[in-house]
């Protein structure tokens, strides 16, 4: 269980850190919004859609130096030992070159085809452009190094280099009439003058040996986001170069700078609060810094956006000229507002992903890239305007927030804290998957889904012979008629063993997440809480459906009339159990026999280090998304199943 005390110092960090963050943002976002409308003035709208296009490109390869930052920041902020710390950065490092240097090459390598799909003037920008990326990617390891180890001010200190000497150099540069070339080189330039300030202390700089970092699978997710995440960003500028002339396509680039500050300022609250939940593994205080962070991104996108809407359009004619603007109107305007709001919503998404990143490697990844691709294809089909470009960014940006929100309200908030001294559970024997199939289908028969097959099969459930391999394939066939997609969640390789409980292990119980449960549940689904409910509910004279079906199992235990078998699943150790099978059954018995409920029935459980793959177990976003993978994948087995049933079925009535 979390202290208080010590939630509130973790809270507290995210708090300092996002200030720290937010202040350096907040400069460098001005002093960005001052570097594009000081080069917009300079190149015109058509020269800074060139710029801009060329700065996207260096954006959505940035899903790379992101990944590496992230992957660092987070093995780094889980290992405080020095040497351990100094192993990792130097691994990433190494790795941050080798791959910066393919993009750089492939990069260069394409070069003509960009310039033709972009309309660019030049291609030796390209060519500045892959140096660019190649020496971005490493940059990131050394970010990645000054966020897993708190170092904020550094970070902030980082970042402000980065952006000074890109607005000093293009001045320079465009001064002396190097037009989109020099902007170019200036990028380069901070980027890097921003690598050689993040060279870290001495110790860091030593050989230290290799370590084994990043697995494969957490490395790709993080990949997958980011590539998302510049996609999602980004796309639009690219597709609107491409579709548009050239000035609505530099207006729009103008436009789409609104969107790149907020999420500059919202990114800063992430970057804090991405170390301190990816250290900090206890659910209670990851919830507590995620609403933290979602707090404080709420608000920033709530006064930027009404700032943005509010700002009158004499400023924007002031800033960027009337030349810039000259034909555009009040619709300059309108088209910042709508801009804001969808990078709002993209940016409370985003706090959610990654919060969802830093605790495990989850779906996120794969909702987001999914919906970059829905967006790319939504743009290339709807572009008529530039506000139905945008237009179609709210709605998507809207329906990804809306996904990764489902988890967040599905997973259970267990009120119970998980219990501190637990003996582990003692093992009778193991049982065959055939012996828990034909349990579970007993349970179960007396469904109406089982109607038709009753007559006929009825002596397979009572009286199960295991070592019959027709029945056994019966008894599945049937079990999946009702319940194979709850079957098909469990993690393969799970054991189940016969399993013999006791008092304390009632506190560990956790009813299935369905139905009339969730009316008890009270933001949680252990099974001793919800008793004290259904009791109060009870004594309260409450009549329904559900209580009236307790009433009459609890008289029925009485007699034993039901199903003698209960089935739970479970993660070795002190983790909860979760009934998949028996739930009215065992509640029953715990209001009417509270001192011997745990000696009642006979007990199965299910195994395995990979319960949290199970969505009856985990509810979360990569379990829901396991489970819609499933459904779509075996839908049409189940109609096989059912076919096979009834073919069965027709044989033993003709024999």
């Amino acid at each position: 269980m979390t202290r208080p005390g010590h939630v509130k110092a973790l809270r507290e960090r995210i708090l300092k850190g996002s200030a720290i963050l937010l202040f350096s943002t907040g400069l460098v976002a001005a002093t960005n919004l001052l570097y594009n409308i000081v080069i917009a003035r300079m190149l015109g709208a058509a020269g800074f859609g060139d710029a801009s296009a060329l700065y996207t490109l260096l954006m959505l390869f940035a899903a790379v130096t992101l990944s590496f930052q992230i992957v660092t920041s987070k093995f780094i902020a889980r290992n405080p030992e020095i040497l351990v710390r100094a192993q990792i950065y130097n691994t990433m490092l190494r790795r941050g070159w080798q791959v910066g240097l393919g993009i750089a090459l492939l990069l260069a390598a394409g070069g003509a085809y960009l310039k033709s799909y972009f309309n660019l003037p030049a291609q030796h920008d390209l060519v500045l452009l892959a140096i660019a990326t190649g020496v971005y990617i490493p940059l990131g390891v050394r970010r990645g190094k000054m966020q897993g180890c708190y170092d904020f001010r550094g970070m902030a200190l980082n970042v402000i280099v980065e952006v000074a000497v890109k607005f000093g150099a293009a001045l320079l540069f465009l001064h002396f009439g190097l037009g989109v070339t020099g902007v170019m080189t200036a990028i380069l330039l901070s980027i890097i003058a921003a690598y050689l300030a993040g060279t870290p202390a001495a110790e860091y700089r030593t050989e230290q040996g290799r370590i084994a970092v990043a697995p494969f699978g957490e490395g790709m997710q993080a990949v997958l986001y980011f590539v998302g995440q510049v996609i999602l960003s980004n796309i639009d500028i690219l597709l609107v170069k491409h579709f548009f002339p050239l000035r609505e396509a530099g207006i729009y680039a103008a436009v789409a700078l609104v969107g790149r500050v907020v999420f500059m300022l919202c990114w800063s609250v992430v970057s804090s609060m991405f170390p301190v939940t990816a250290s900090h593994t206890h659910r209670q205080a990851g919830r507590s810094m995620l609403y933290t962070g979602l707090l404080l991104v709420g608000g920033i996108t709530s006064v930027f956006i009404a700032a943005v809407a509010l700002v009158p359009e004499t400023l924007w004619n002031h800033l960027l000229g009337e030349r810039f603007l000259l034909g555009t109107g009040p619709a300059f305007s309108a088209l910042l507002t709508q801009y804001a709001l969808m990078t709002g919503i993209y940016s409370i998404a985003v706090v959610i992903m990654m919060y969802e990143i830093s605790r495990r490697t989850g779906a996120a990844a794969w909702v987001q890239l999914g919906a970059s691709v829905w967006l790319a294809l939504a743009i290339w089909r709807y572009h008529d305007s530039l506000s139905q470009v945008i237009l179609v960014q709210v709605f998507v940006m809207g329906g990804l927030l809306v996904t990764v929100t489902i988890a967040l309200f599905n997973e259970p908030v267990e009120s119970l804290p998980r219990p501190t001294a637990v003996e582990p559970l003692k093992r009778l024997r193991a049982a065959p998957e055939e012996e828990i199939v034909a349990q579970f289908l007993r349970g179960e028969f007396y469904h109406r889904e089982f109607d038709p097959y009753r007559r006929d099969f009825q002596h397979l459930v009572e009286e199960a012979d295991l070592e019959d391999p027709q029945q056994n394939f019966i008894r599945r066939a049937l079990l999946f008629r009702r319940r194979g997609r709850l079957w098909r969640e469990l993690p393969p390789g799970m054991e189940w063993w016969e399993v013999e409980l006791t008092t304390s292990d009632l506190a560990r119980l956790r009813s299935f997440p369905r139905n009339d449960w969730r009316r008890f549940a009270g933001g949680g689904f252990y099974l001793s809480e919800m008793i004290g409910r259904i009791q109060a509910e009870l004594a309260a004279g409450q009549v329904s459906r559900f209580l009236k079906k307790l009433r009459e199992i609890a008289t029925d235990l009485q007699e034993r009339q039901v199903p003698n078998a209960v089935l739970l699943i479970g993660i070795e150790g002190e983790y909860p159990l979760t009934i998949i099978e028996g739930n009215h059954r065992m509640a029953a018995a715990m209001l009417a026999m509270p001192e011997s409920a745990h000696r009642r029935f006979r007990f199965y459980c299910g195994l395995s280090p990979n319960m949290n793959l199970c969505c009856w177990y985990n509810t979360d976003l990569r379990s829901l998304t396991r489970y819609a993978r499933h459904t779509v994948r075996y839908m049409f087995r189940d109609f096989l199943v059912a076919r096979s049933l009834r073919e069965r079925r027709s044989r033993m009535e003709t024999s």
